[in-house]
């Protein structure tokens, strides 16, 4: 891939440019992304360092706690800064990632908040970071719009908008396309800072604001340096502290012994916790991997009746009402099924129940993963919570959650169909990964980064503690999963693919990478802290060798900014019916 030069000192773009592209990519917010990097780098990556060591501890036996040094925090009276406006009712949420088409459909879902993800749906391709930004910007303006070249329909913005928030990527991931001072810069700040250098002020002056999700964090001092980066970040745009509005994600175990001090070091600029349960799973699975007690059953069985998720779920209520913001509750992954009618109604039906769960526990509203199942949430959230939300409801003030509540060991059976299962969905969707595809599609659910890590982190797991299947078809009862066995089972579910979608598309669709990554971290020792990691280091690999072939001054959006679809062998959550 070459390298375009550009006019800041220290910093280095190693991504194509395009006239759209070098807009966002301008001095001036080079310039601001830097500063950001040189002030909080060596901290970010010190705060990584800290999380090896605990989760080697944690390998050890250690289990997370609430800590003895925080305890006037969780008992003290504070409260954070009041909910901006715009943000007060948030009954409906819906996600998906920065293309066009999506976020032009979700922005007019009804919903009344759009998380613009550019993490877990968003596969990292430099296309998808840096146009993603084009997108953000376009859609903070109102001009953005989408026109399907096949048919020349038009997707156009309506008057009645969710507000958008965006999801950066987390700690642990970087951003190979820009260096600053010779080394790759913190996905996290490339993400953050471009947003907010070129939308912050717009919105400020239209009684909005910056608006965010904080994905992954693990502990109250990850979220004191995201604290110290908004705070710096007002300041060299001279805008009021507290414009910035985080919503935090807990979405690990470690950060469920720690949710009043994330908010009390975000106090100023806290807008709340959302349960993001399928990361939460798998931080489960990798925090107690080396347990025994704790195997974790067919994914299929690890629902929100869980005890040990039903605990975490109604702590976050609990702390949140106690602190003044909002407890947004989970995913429902759920997408409507076009061919089968009474499958799509069975998928409906557990939306509808998930949904009455958690707004009769004291949720103040929800994530929907498609707009369709936009109005039967918020049918769900109408009918009883009345109000723009239920801060003061005082539910789940009485609740005491114990650490034994917390890490309760899950319920359920293993199963080779969990088993197999668990392998077609990690590699297909790896695959669509590598293909530019973060949101994919299969088996009736939207998966994405997180429930691939629930699959392989489950299979490690497994292998791990040799553990027994209580169910099987094809393989002898009582088996015991090994690597060779999950290695077969790869073999069968792989040639059974092949059989679905042709040889041709099996050979032309990433696959074979795919499946070498996935049989990768869901067996080998120790297990890998993130399946994006190795996989981004494929993802980077593919680009650089496709790089030649691409001409540098393409691009559909400097064109007519009307098309920004991918490419991907797997339907998009974006193709709606």
């Amino acid at each position: 891939m070459s390298v375009v030069p550009v006019s800041v000192p220290g910093v280095r773009v190693k991504g194509p440019l395009t006239p759209e592209r070098a807009q966002i990519l301008s001095p001036e917010a080079l310039a601001f992304v830097a500063s950001l990097v040189r002030a909080h780098r060596a901290r970010i990556e010190a705060l990584l360092a800290s999380r090896r060591v605990r989760h080697i501890r944690f390998s050890a036996g250690e289990r997370p706690t609430f800590l003895d040094e925080t305890r006037s925090v969780r008992e003290g009276t504070w409260r954070c800064a009041p909910v901006p406006a715009d943000l007060r009712d948030r009954r409906v949420e819906i996600t998906g990632p920065t293309d066009r088409k999506m976020m032009v459909q979700a922005l007019n879902s009804g919903a009344r908040v759009f998380m613009a993800d550019l993490e877990d749906a968003t596969a990292p391709t430099w296309a998808n970071c840096i146009d993603g930004q084009v997108n953000l910007r376009d859609a903070v303006r109102r001009t953005l719009s989408h026109v399907v070249p096949e048919t020349g329909k038009t997707y156009a913005l309506g008057d009645h908008l969710a507000v958008l928030v965006v999801r950066p990527r987390g700690f642990h991931l970087v951003e190979a396309h820009l260096e600053v001072d010779g080394a790759p810069v913190p996905a996290m700040l490339f993400d953050f800072g471009l947003y907010f250098f070129h939308n912050a002020r717009t919105l400020w002056e239209r009684g909005s604001g910056p608006y965010f999700y904080l994905p992954k964090m693990e502990s109250h001092h990850e979220a004191a340096l995201w604290n110290d980066v908004f705070v710096q970040a007002q300041r060299e745009l001279g805008l009021p502290n507290g414009v910035v509005r985080a919503t935090c994600l807990i979405e690990t175990l470690p950060a469920a012994f720690e949710m009043e001090e994330i908010l009390h070091a975000l106090r100023d600029h806290a807008a709340g916790l959302n349960c993001g349960r399928w990361d939460y799973i798998f931080s489960f699975i990798k925090t107690c991997s080396e347990d025994p007690s704790r195997i974790v059953p067919d994914r299929a069985q690890v629902t929100m009746t869980q005890p040990f998720l039903r605990a975490y779920t109604r702590r976050v209520i609990q702390v949140c009402h106690r602190r003044g913001v909002h407890a947004i509750g989970g995913m429902a992954a759920q997408i409507p099924i076009k061919d089968d009618e009474a499958a799509n109604a069975r998928a409906f039906d557990k939306v509808r129940a998930d949904k009455r769960r958690e707004v009769e526990d004291g949720h103040d509203g929800t994530w929907v993963a498609h707009p369709a199942l936009v109005p039967v949430a918020r049918e769900i959230f109408d009918a009883q919570m009345v109000g723009e939300h239920q801060i003061d409801s005082g539910k789940q003030f009485a609740l005491r959650t114990t650490e034994a509540d917390l890490l309760c060991p899950p319920e359920g059976t293993r199963t080779e169909e969990g088993l197999r299962h668990d392998v077609r969905v990690g590699i297909q969707y790896i695959a669509a990964w590598l293909g530019g595809r973060g949101a994919v599609p299969l088996y009736g659910l939207m998966e994405d980064a997180a429930t691939a890590e629930i699959a392989r982190a489950q299979i490690w797991q497994w292998v791990r503690h040799a553990a027994s299947l209580d169910e099987t078809t094809t393989l002898p009862p009582d088996t015991c999963v090994s690597a060779s066995l999950v290695a077969r089972i790869i073999d069968e579910e792989m040639a059974a693919l092949g059989r679905t979608l042709g040889p041709a598309r099996l050979a032309s669709g990433h696959f074979a990478r795919a499946r070498a990554i996935f049989e990768r971290v869901a067996t080998e020792v120790p297990l890998a802290e993130f399946l994006t990691a190795p996989a981004y280091e494929a993802l980077c690999a593919l680009e650089a060798a496709e790089a030649p072939k691409a001409p540098r001054t393409t691009s559909s959006l400097s064109a007519s900014r009307t098309d920004h679809t991918p490419p991907s062998t797997v339907p998009h959550r974006g193709d709606l019916p």
